[in-house]
């Protein structure tokens, strides 16, 4: 919005023409997410607490997670609404795909809430069922993906590899169960991730730098050529967009830190999830974004290992997924699993970022 009514304004004060530079508009986006967070962070909490709206602690889980019953949930409410906020300031309203990413935020959002909803008022840890959240989350992503089809143009279905600078296949019309995949698999593998004080905010910060590295360079003819990456004309503008997020992460990691004021809930741990995979298919890093979230690829792992084989084994490899739950029973400090996750992440992140001067 300030891009639009201030841009034609260069020709009496030529210092607007900064409004035009994606890093500028995406360090204020930051900020005000981040000064959005701050300024109504606690008021937030301080409603919710009045409203009762509180978290319900899994009966089966470690013994030190039940003091944190009834600590205020649905933090991904400030979140989504400090990014739309600050995408309608400092965003270029007239690019498609920023409009694509908010509608895909706020759509996974809606199903979360919906889910922390039902668990507010049913008092426990059963939200929608796994059919009705998987349904929601299929016709959101089916939506998003379908758009990218008809829109995308040719390039859009055509397959990279980390380490490759060529396509290694067009998939054609089979891209959009594969994208629909993608969008579903990343929203609940963060969604997993979400279960110690710290933890995804921590983990989400470092992905979305890595991403508004990757689309700002995938938005520059010059960058990309250079490092032989596809040129996806609107994605520079999702710079701002991962700094607006990053930014509302890191205020709301200001409350989420251990001792936690209050749970980012399925509201925030769907949405974010579902927006890192949106991203990822825009500029053409389905593969690359599975290293960028790799802890999120190793969470929703050992769920998938810990039931398979209870299933078929009656036994557990894990004392109790997600894994972070595991090094929790066996005797790492919540603080510890987290910082030490964290570090894994950044490693993800790096390694997926050296690829580009690798291939």
């Amino acid at each position: 919005m300030l891009l639009k009514f201030i841009y034609p304004l260069v020709i009496y004060f030529t210092p607007f023409n900064v409004f035009t530079y994606l890093t500028f508009r995406g360090a204020y986006a930051a900020l005000t997410t981040l000064l959005i967070c701050f300024l109504f962070g606690s008021k937030i909490i301080e409603a919710l607490r009045r409203l009762k709206i509180g978290q319900s602690v899994r009966s089966d889980g470690p013994a030190t997670h039940l003091v944190k019953t009834g600590t205020p949930t649905m933090g991904g409410i400030f979140i989504i609404g400090s990014v739309v906020i600050s995408m309608l300031l400092w965003g270029d309203l007239d690019n498609s795909m920023i409009w694509l990413s908010i509608v895909s935020l706020v759509a996974f959002g809606a199903i979360g809430f919906i889910d922390d909803y039902l668990k507010i008022s049913r008092r426990n840890s059963a939200g929608l069922p796994a059919w009705g959240k998987l349904a929601g989350q299929f016709a959101a992503a089916l939506a998003v993906v379908l758009y990218l089809y008809f829109s995308g143009g040719g390039e859009i279905t055509k397959l990279y590899l980390p380490f490759l600078k060529n396509p290694v296949i067009d998939m054609g019309t089979w891209w959009i169960p594969f994208g629909v995949l993608l969008i579903m698999g990343e929203s609940n593998a963060v969604n997993f991730s979400d279960g110690l004080d710290g933890l995804l905010a921590g983990l989400l910060i470092l992905v979305f730098i890595a991403l508004a590295i990757l689309t700002y360079i995938s938005g520059r003819t010059d960058y990309s050529a250079y490092l032989g990456i596809p040129y996806i004309p609107e994605a520079g503008e999702l710079t701002v967009l991962c700094l607006a997020i990053g930014g509302a992460l890191i205020g709301f990691l200001w409350y989420n830190t251990h001792p936690a004021e209050i749970f980012m809930g399925d509201c925030g741990s769907l949405s974010l999830g579902g927006i890192v995979a949106v991203i990822s298919l825009i500029i053409k890093k389905e593969m690359l974004v599975l290293i960028i979230g790799g802890v999120f690829v190793l969470e929703i792992a050992s769920v998938i290992i810990q039931v398979i084989s209870f299933k078929l084994r009656r036994k557990r490899v894990f004392l109790m997924s997600p894994i972070h739950h595991h090094f929790e029973l066996a005797g790492w400090a919540e603080a510890k699993v987290v910082v030490r996750f964290w570090i894994l992440g950044g490693l993800f992140a790096t390694i997926a970022l050296s690829t580009l001067k690798i291939q």
